[in-house]
């Protein structure tokens, strides 16, 4: 199949990113780092998540997050709602997008939001219903669709009916997620083709982790199938906790480079990224995970 010829980079690193960070990052540099990557040209960036501060006390800023950061035309600013109060809460804040999730694999739905599958659909549907009365469009993740770090390796079946189950309900876009990093460009592309028999392919988006440096790869086997949305957090912000002292979300560096490579429109400014990407890292202590952001930063000649 013929690449797409632009591709939507959905940025998870404020949320997703930024989520499992031990110190408590501070609201101006959260309202901060959105407003540049707004300036890197990103037009949809997941802002924060509305879930217990008990369970994720780095995301207790979120109302003060939404109701500091500048809203550019054009850009959206996605937020995570686990549940109906989550959404209340969010759609208080003014929030005009949301995002819920669920899981492909029975285990991680119980030892991580403890229902099964079956029961975690069914407590979006309050969600799925006060979004629509509001106009509040929704996004659904679905998590562990190629392995699971309790259950082992997940049938492309099993996604496909999570992903579907969540586009029926409403989504209008569902962010498939390799959350261990361990899926290659085979089993990527039959989880899809397995999937996109359930929901249309420009109703898709890919999230992979770069656990096992396979990122990348995976997302062009994605675009070999017509994918034309993929998830990615600057600077490879976000670990993999199910694999201590691995890197997670692939960074979004290394998206903008592959894509330029190949002639597709991200609408992205490399430089303007890899310099928002150095400065979040150099807050936290740390250099980018982005190998693009590393050798750009140390004059690596490209060719």
């Amino acid at each position: 199949m013929k690449l797409p010829n632009a591709v939507k980079i959905v940025e998870v690193g404020p949320r997703d990113g930024l989520q499992n960070e031990k110190a408590v990052v501070a609201t101006d540099t959260k309202v901060e780092l959105i407003a540049r990557l707004a300036d890197a040209g990103l037009k949809a960036i997941e802002a924060t998540s509305f879930v217990s501060p008990k369970w994720v006390p780095q995301m207790a800023d979120a109302a003060f997050v939404m109701a500091r950061i500048e809203r550019r035309a054009g850009v959206a600013y996605p937020v995570l709602t686990p549940n109906l109060k989550g959404f209340e809460a969010a759609l208080a804040a003014g929030a005009d997008e949301v995002a819920v999730f669920g899981a492909a694999s029975e285990s991680f739905s119980q030892k991580n939001i403890n229902c099964s599958i079956a029961e975690s659909l069914a407590r979006f549907e309050p969600v799925m219903d006060a979004a629509k009365a509001a106009g509040v469009k929704v996004r659904g993740y679905v998590s562990c669709v190629l392995d699971c770090p309790y259950e082992g390796e997940i049938r492309p079946e099993a996604v496909a009916l999570v992903a579907g189950t969540l586009f029926e309900m409403g989504c209008h876009e569902v962010s498939l997620g390799d959350t261990i990093g361990t899926g290659t460009p085979a089993r990527t592309q039959r989880m899809l083709e397995a999937t996109m028999r359930r929901v249309p392919v420009e109703r898709l988006a890919g999230h992979y982790h770069d656990t096992y440096g396979m990122a990348i790869a995976n997302i062009y086997a994605s675009l070999e199938l017509g994918l034309a949305v993929f998830d990615a957090s600057v600077a490879g912000l976000g670990g993999c906790p199910y694999a201590k002292g691995a890197s997670g979300n692939v960074a979004t560096e290394d998206v903008v480079w592959l894509l330029n490579g190949l002639g597709i429109d991200s609408g992205v400014n490399l430089d303007r990224l890899v310099d928002t990407g150095a400065w979040i890292s150099s807050l936290l202590g740390r250099e980018p995970a982005s190998r693009v952001s590393r050798a750009l930063r140390a004059g690596c000649a490209a060719g």
